[in-house]
C-alpha cells in the first residue's frame, strides 16, 4: 500500500477501530476494509456515525471510500489525496466511463489492464466493462461529501468534470436495467412460499423473510437483514368482517434511505406475515437482537445478523426451487413486486406509498403506470 501503509495502525487494531462502527459495515468485508482505509478514513467515518448519518448512507460511503483508496493506489501509486485535483477526478471518469468498441482497437482506452487487475485482486472490481454512469456519479458525490467533511474544497463542480461525464455518457448509451428483471408479485411470491412449506429451520426462516419483506412494503434487503427484535411492537388485533381478528405489529425502521433527519419510519404487518414472523422467533428462541440470522449446516443459529447479500441469495434459491429462472429475480423484486401487486389490486398509490415509504411519487407511480398499461386496452389491440 506504499506510504499509506506506514501511516496505518496494524490491521488487527484497525479492525477493532472499525468494530466501533460495525453496525454500518458489511460483515464479509470488514477485514478488507481494514486493509484499504487509512487512519483518517476511519476517524471520518466514526465522526459521521456520531453525527447521526443513516446506516445505509454511511455503508455506501464506506464501500465507495474503500474503492477510491484502492483505485488511487492502483492508478497513481499514491494514496488518495485530500482534496483531489481536477486531473485525478478526470482520470477517474476516464477509467470508468469508456467505449467498449473503441477499446477493441485501442487497448489504452479506458481503465488500464494493470489497474483493473490490481483492483480485482483486492476484490473491489467485479465488472469487466465500463461502470454504470449512476455508479460513477454516486462515487463522485460520496467523494465530494467526504472531502467536505475533511474541511477542504474539491473540484467536483468544475465545468470540465461535468462536461467529461456528460460526453462519456452520451458516447456510450446504456439501457437502464431494473435491479430485478422481474417483479415478485403475488403469484410469484406464492410459488416461492410453496418451497418453504416444510418445518425445517431454513423453511421457517425463509418463509418469514419473504413474507415480512413483501408485506411490509417491499423492504430493502439491508433493512430485512438488519431488523432487530427491539424494532417490533405488538399492536392491537385488526378486526375483519368475515373472520377472527388478525394479529398485527409495527416495525420501527428508524432513519431510512428516504426519511428525513429526525423522522422515525414505521410500517405495519397484519395477518399471515405476523404469524410467520412469530413462528420463526419462537423456533429460533430469539428474544432480542437480530431477527434474521444465518443457519449453519448442522442447524446451529448464529447470533449475528444475516448478511444483506444472503437475502438476495434466498430469493434466488427459492426461485430456482420453484422452477423459475433465478437470474430473473432478486431481493429488490420484492420491493417492485409490492407496488406492482398493490396496483393490480386497486390499492391507491398514496396508501401503498405509506407502506413502501417511497418519497418520490414519480418512482412509485412508474410501477402503477406499467401495470395499468399492461392490463389496459391499448396493449390488447390484437388479443
Amino acid at each position: 500500500m506504499g506510504k499509506a501503509a506506514s501511516m496505518k495502525l496494524p490491521k488487527e487494531q484497525r479492525a477493532e477501530e472499525l468494530d466501533t462502527i460495525a453496525a454500518v459495515l458489511p460483515h464479509e468485508r470488514r477485514d478488507k476494509l481494514a486493509e484499504l482505509l487509512t487512519d483518517q478514513d476511519v476517524e471520518t467515518l466514526r465522526h459521521l456515525v456520531n453525527a447521526g448519518m443513516g446506516a445505509n448512507t454511511l455503508r455506501a460511503l464506506t464501500s465507495d471510500l474503500a474503492y477510491l483508496e484502492a483505485w488511487a493506489m492502483a492508478a497513481t501509486d499514491n494514496p488518495l489525496p485530500w482534496p483531489a485535483p481536477e486531473a485525478l477526478l478526470l482520470k477517474f471518469v476516464a477509467h470508468h466511463l469508456w467505449d467498449p468498441q473503441r477499446r477493441e482497437n485501442d487497448p489504452k482506452h479506458g481503465m488500464p489492464t494493470e489497474v483493473a487487475d490490481a483492483l480485482r485482486r483486492l476484490g473491489v472490481l467485479r465488472t469487466t466493462g465500463p461502470h454504470a454512469p449512476d455508479t460513477v456519479r454516486r462515487r463522485l458525490a460520496n467523494w465530494s461529501t467526504l472531502t467536505k467533511w475533511r474541511g477542504v474544497d474539491g473540484a467536483f463542480a468544475t465545468p470540465a468534470l461535468k462536461s467529461a461525464i456528460r460526453l462519456a455518457v452520451r458516447a456510450v448509451p446504456r439501457q437502464r436495467r431494473r435491479k430485478s428483471a422481474k417483479a415478485v408479485t403475488g403469484d410469484v411470491l406464492t410459488k416461492l412460499l410453496a418451497t418453504c412449506g416444510g418445518d425445517s429451520l431454513r423453511d421457517i426462516r425463509d418463509r418469514a423473510i419473504l413474507m415480512v419483506a413483501f408485506a411490509s412494503g417491499g423492504r430493502r434487503r439491508s433493512e430485512v437483514a438488519g431488523l432487530r427484535k427491539e424494532q417490533l411492537t405488538i399492536e392491537a388485533p385488526v378486526s375483519v368482517e368475515d373472520g377472527p381478528p388478525l394479529p398485527s405489529l409495527s416495525i420501527h425502521l428508524g432513519r431510512t434511505k428516504n426519511s428525513g433527519a429526525s423522522q422515525d419510519e414505521v410500517v405495519y404487518l397484519t395477518g399471515r406475515p405476523v404469524d410467520a414472523l412469530n413462528a420463526w422467533l419462537a423456533v429460533a428462541k430469539i428474544d432480542g437482537g437480530s431477527v434474521f440470522r444465518a443457519i449453519d449446516r448442522w442447524g446451529n443459529i448464529s447470533r449475528r445478523a444475516l448478511d444483506p447479500k444472503a437475502v438476495n441469495d434466498i430469493v434466488k434459491q427459492r426461485a430456482a426451487m420453484a422452477g423459475l429462472e433465478p437470474q430473473d429475480y432478486s431481493a429488490h423484486g420484492l420491493r417492485s413486486g409490492y407496488l406492482t401487486e398493490a396496483s393490480n389490486r386497486g390499492v391507491p398509490l398514496s396508501e401503498a406509498m405509506e407502506q413502501s415509504r417511497h418519497r418520490s411519487v414519480q418512482q412509485a407511480a412508474s410501477y402503477y403506470n406499467s401495470a395499468t398499461r399492461r392490463n389496459g386496452r391499448a396493449a390488447r389491440l390484437l388479443p
